[in-house]
């Protein structure tokens, strides 16, 4: 396993706890607790000393070139500018593509996708990473086939995995892979992880991007963000800022990654989801508040957006107001 300063410790602590787990198991299976671990992890890193992650400090630890034969190496998450650890660790990069030329897989949790693009494997491949960095890792890396709303991607040995605590679902599905469902599903039950989680979209916050320096674009966006429940089209943002639909367009999706229209229903589906997050209007009464007039179509683009219907959406994420009566039942 790959380890830098920059790491979010949880993830690779939580590897850490999954895999010795996993060992205890395969042991505890074979009524040999003396066997050779399933998962012999090495710590791996490019610098002079173990790098410490906060208060985690990972030891031993040995520099790429002395690393150990391997067949998978993973690229823990990230929580630093891309750009810079890309440059602080060009040469993590290129030890990455080597070991997989060599035969080894290679795996790429959350925004460690960063410097797993930055190897080059993943050109022209699916690539998941957190939902927030979808924006910033589209711009650096246009020739990644994107797949921001999957927990985890597949090709040919080399796996990624979305946002946070996905990394568990990275980490179960390749233990699957070598070690088959019985095992995964075991290691599921005990750290309480949901096993075929598909999507994280209905994680995902609509927050868009504001600082890329088009002042008139800006104004447009912040005038889509308050007053989405209105009937904005393309057409009429031209007709109300003074700019052709070409040149909107255009303008728009350079500044911002998103055509306009595309913009005006995610601005939406947000207000939505707030509302059935802390209201109690029917969903209809939503779709009305946040600007749709067609039920059907209002379901479709929430769906598109969140991967949930507005219903499902409502009983996954509205607080549970459960009386005496409710605990009392649950308690029998």
């Amino acid at each position: 396993m790959l380890v830098f300063r920059e790491c979010i410790a949880s993830g690779v602590v939580g590897m850490m706890d999954m895999f010795e787990k996993a060992n205890h198991r395969l042991a505890e299976l074979s009524g040999d607790s003396d066997r050779s671990p399933g998962f012999e992890v090495e710590f791996v890193c490019d610098e002079a000393r173990p790098p410490a992650m906060g208060p985690v400090r990972v030891s031993p630890c040995v520099p790429l070139a002395e690393a150990s034969p391997s067949d998978l190496v993973v690229v823990p998450a990230i929580d630093t500018d891309p750009r810079e650890f890309i440059a602080d660790h060009a040469d993590a990069a290129r030890w990455i593509r080597e070991r997989h030329e060599a035969g080894a897989e290679v795996a790429s949790v959350c925004t460690g996708a960063f410097l797993l693009a930055a190897s080059g494997l993943v050109d022209g491949r699916a690539c998941s990473t957190h939902w927030a960095a979808a924006d910033t890792f589209a711009r650096m890396f246009p020739q990644v086939h994107l797949e921001s709303q999957n927990i985890i991607t597949d090709e040919s040995g080399v796996y990624t995995c979305g946002g946070a605590t996905s990394f568990y679902n990275l980490q179960l599905y390749i233990i699957e892979k070598y070690y088959g469902r019985g095992l995964s599903l075991w290691l599921a039950r005990m750290f309480l992880i949901e096993l075929d989680r598909t999507s994280q979209l209905h994680f995902a916050v609509f927050a868009p991007q504001k600082h890329h320096g088009d002042t008139e674009i800006v104004k447009i966006q912040r005038f889509i963000e308050s007053n989405y429940d209105n009937a904005l089209s393309v057409g009429a943002l031209c007709e109300r800022f003074g700019i052709s639909r070409r040149t909107l367009i255009r303008r728009f999706k350079d500044a911002t990654g998103t055509p306009p229209i595309q913009y005006i229903q995610r601005a939406r589906v947000e207000a939505a989801k707030k509302a059935l997050e802390n209201t109690r209007h029917t969903v209809s009464e939503v779709m009305y508040l946040v600007g749709y007039n067609d039920l059907k179509f209002f379901r479709k683009k929430f769906r598109d957006v969140t991967g949930l219907t507005p219903a499902a959406y409502r009983k996954k994420y509205s607080p549970r107001r459960r009386g005496r009566s409710a605990v009392r039942q649950a308690m029998q």
